[in-house]
């Protein structure tokens, strides 16, 4: 039997078993760890109780008793998320989450990152947990780009300022470009980008300048729009421009030979 409870730093060859089983598009990182703690998880017959297990490709992972299904190629969609839907697989509040609303032609998907129920807008999907994983850290350097309606008034030197980021109750907040797009009585339209994406961190930012955020839409995550896709809707990137947009990823992750097998 393969010794696999050597908690060390992934060898050549091998991952560690929250990556693995994110790539294979069950779960995100932070789900898997917990069905390892849940005990849902074995590696060559026994069950792991601790995420810092590497394994390589002669052993053997069992989720729920099941073999770990054969890697798919990365997919990535983009959904525009309405208000009034959680981000997150349950909620315990019983409230609607957008994968409830998912069609059911879409494989197992985990989102990059999260819109909170009040927000709507551009959401990415994918069936790769890394990618998400990839894609959430500021480290990458995507941009997150909202519009904001806001009521209050705007002073735009205070906006200009938000660019040399923020501390809000404790919470350092990085760089954020605000612009004023238009007024509309006590209310005005806002276009702001940021890079990090914190908790609600357009809301608590603009609260602490006397702005209350009434609606917000994402409208870019990276290099993708949300353009004209109607509410609800689900688009699939094409694999071509995948390959533009995370070569980087795809390459380092072994997943950019499966992507050019499929059809463009």
């Amino acid at each position: 039997m393969t010794d696999h409870s050597s908690e060390m730093p992934p060898s050549e060859g091998r991952d560690r078993i929250a990556k693995v089983l994110a790539r294979a598009g069950l779960c995100s990182r932070r789900d898997a760890e917990r069905w390892i703690a849940e005990g849902r998880v074995a590696v060559n017959g026994t069950v792991l109780t601790s995420p810092a297990v590497t394994v390589g490709p002669d052993d053997q992972v069992m989720v729920d008793g099941k073999p770990l299904p054969e890697r798919q190629p990365t997919r990535v969609w983009r959904y525009h998320k309405p208000a009034g839907l959680v981000t997150t697989a349950r909620d315990e509040k019983g409230r609607p989450t957008v994968f409830e609303r998912l069609p059911a032609s879409l494989p197992r998907v985990v989102s990059v990152g999260r819109l909170d129920i009040n927000s709507e807008g551009l959401l990415l999907l994918t069936n790769d947990g890394a990618l998400a994983r990839y894609l959430e850290l500021p480290s990458t350097g995507w941009s997150r780009r909202y519009r904001v309606r806001v009521h209050g008034e705007v002073d735009e030197k205070t906006l200009a300022g938000l660019a040399r980021g923020t501390t809000v109750s404790g919470i350092q907040y990085g760089p954020i470009e605000a612009t004023l797009d238009r007024r509309q009585g006590s209310n005005a339209w806002l276009t702001v980008t940021l890079r990090e994406g914190k908790n609600r961190e357009v809301r608590k930012v603009m609260e602490s300048i006397g702005l209350t955020v009434t609606r917000l839409i994402r409208v870019a995550y990276g290099p993708f729009q949300l353009g004209n896709l109607d509410k609800g809707a689900v688009d699939e990137i094409r694999p071509n421009v995948l390959r533009d947009q995370l070569g980087a990823f795809l390459k380092k992750s072994g997943a950019s030979d499966a992507n050019r097998r499929r059809p463009t």
